[in-house]
């Protein structure tokens, strides 16, 4: 069998990692000339880290991740806790894997070293897939051949055209502004090396901590998330100076401090993918954001394309193509579905504006039990029966 995988972020090289293992040739073909940050950061929870340690590249990783001591809610205004739940060595007892930040590029460039450049195709960027679902097309007029086609090209994916035409994200009415920000220049800021979610009306702020023993930084990532503007056409794009500042007047000082501490960022979109009904089409499937791109207010983005990856490989490894296709979608359709619902019910809880006296008390209730609430996502492993919520 051979795979080839469009598309070498997070979930392409997982994939390509995981088909290696189990003795799949694979090669990967992305459209940029060198991986590169694009973004910030990411936050990995266990259900994402016990799948890299099972591919053998969690002790590079480590190096150049932090281990967050909290998870924080707080009042955007006042900066009380709303609840806390324990990180570090006792998340990681609990859900039996570490809870990591790490730069985007550090982790992307880690899984590349571990995967190689032997079968890592930069700069071939595709324009397609052949009618026959078995080729992929090149901008350059080239095309190759293989038995199982994989788009892992994220939320724009030129591969989910095939599958599912006419089927793209859709804006989620919010928008967002990121940025890292040295922790010298925030001094008023409390429990730096927790993560934290800052909730206020129409607006939220989450932030954590950056580093590693191979790291010579200390940096803290933001993610600063604003309700509208109403509609939202193409990519980011640049906004007059202050607008970020503006919308979080009147917050707490280490907030203000933090989003002042660095030029303002482009604001993004926040996309979302309405649920699919198709993940497959023939021998072409689906990963990661190209099928159930949601909104980052769990953290889950990058964790569930790891997810898809590894049950995809485990599958084609035990059965032919077309039955480990069929089976691939009944595996991942549901737990995705309810881990996409479940973050945009987080968003609207973020956001609620001060006179709805009622939402904040069923909001502060629910921060106050989110670990146990959500041990669903956090104790998934891929060698296991799913358990959803009910």
């Amino acid at each position: 069998m051979r795979v080839a995988v469009v598309g070498a972020g997070i979930g392409g090289l997982t994939l390509g990692l995981a088909l290696r293992a189990r003795g799949i040739d694979v090669d990967l073909y992305e459209r940029a000339a060198e991986l590169r940050e694009v973004g910030a950061a990411v936050a990995l929870s266990a259900n994402g880290t016990r799948e890299l340690i099972r591919l053998g590249v969690d002790d590079a990783l480590d190096r150049v991740s932090t281990q967050p001591t909290e998870l924080i809610y707080r009042d955007g205004r006042s900066g009380e806790r709303i609840a806390a739940h324990p990180g570090g060595s006792t998340y990681r007892e609990r859900f039996g894997a570490p809870y990591w930040g790490i730069h985007r590029v550090d982790l992307q460039q880690g899984l590349a070293r571990a995967f190689g450049a032997e079968h890592l195709h930069l700069s071939r960027t595709v324009v397609g897939v052949g009618d026959d679902g078995r080729s992929v097309r090149f901008a350059d007029g080239s095309e190759v051949t293989a038995d199982v086609v994989v788009g892992a090209d994220g939320v724009h994916s030129v591969v989910r055209d095939f599958v599912v035409p006419g089927e793209g994200p859709r804006y989620s009415g919010t928008s967002a502004f990121r940025g890292l920000v040295p922790r010298s220049a925030l001094p008023s800021l409390p429990d730096p090396p927790a993560i934290q979610f800052w909730a206020g009306p129409h607006a939220h702020l989450l932030h954590y901590a950056l580093g590693g023993v191979e790291r010579d930084d200390d940096t803290v990532n933001f993610f600063a998330v604003l309700c509208g503007p109403d509609t939202w056409d193409g990519p980011n794009r640049e906004v007059p100076d202050g607008e970020l500042l503006a919308a979080f007047e009147g917050w707490h000082p280490a907030v203000v401090e933090m989003l002042a501490a660095v030029p303002q960022s482009p604001r993004w979109p926040l996309l979302s993918q309405p649920h699919l009904t198709r993940w497959t089409r023939g021998r072409v499937a689906l990963i990661g954001d190209a099928c159930h791109a949601m909104l980052p207010h769990h953290g889950q983005g990058a964790n569930q394309s790891i997810e898809d990856a590894v049950v995809l490989a485990g599958l084609l490894a035990a059965h032919g193509p077309d039955e480990a296709l069929a089976a691939y979608p009944r595996r991942r359709r549901a737990r995705t579905r309810a881990v996409s619902t479940s973050a945009w019910e987080t968003g609207t809880l973020l956001h609620l504006p001060d006179d709805d006296v009622d939402g904040l008390k069923a909001r502060d209730a629910r921060f106050a039990g989110y670990l146990d609430a959500n041990a669903w996502v956090h104790d998934y492993s891929s060698t296991t029966t799913e358990k959803e919520p009910a």
